[in-house]
C-alpha cells in the first residue's frame, strides 16, 4: 500500500517466457476495496473468488501480426508480492 492507502501492485504476463502485458493495479479505473465493496454488495464473496477487471495493453489481437496463443503455450501471470499462476494451453 502506498501512504494513501492504495494498491499498487505489478502484473505481469508472460508467455512462453516473452513478456506480453505489463501493469500496475494503481491504473485500474476503480480501488480494488471499492470493487470488494460494489460487488458484496450484490453478492458474497468467499476466499478464492476472482474479480475479473479487464486486461492491461498487449493482448493477442493488438500485436501486428497478431499473436494468439497456440496449444502447449505456457502462459505465466504474475501480481508482485501476490503469487503467480502458470498454465499450459491444452
Amino acid at each position: 500500500l502506498d501512504l494513501n492507502g492504495e494498491l499498487q501492485l505489478g502484473l505481469t504476463t508472460h508467455v512462453n517466457g516473452e513478456l506480453r502485458q505489463s501493469g500496475n493495479t494503481k491504473d485500474l479505473l476503480f480501488s480494488v476495496p471499492r470493487l470488494i465493496a460494489t460487488i458484496s454488495e450484490g453478492i458474497k464473496l468467499h476466499p478464492g473468488d476472482v474479480i475479473a477487471t479487464g486486461t492491461p495493453k498487449g493482448v493477442g489481437a493488438g500485436f501486428s501480426p497478431p499473436k494468439f496463443l497456440v496449444p502447449g503455450d505456457k502462459v505465466e501471470i504474475e501480481i508482485e508480492r501476490i503469487g503467480k499462476l502458470t498454465n499450459t494451453v491444452q
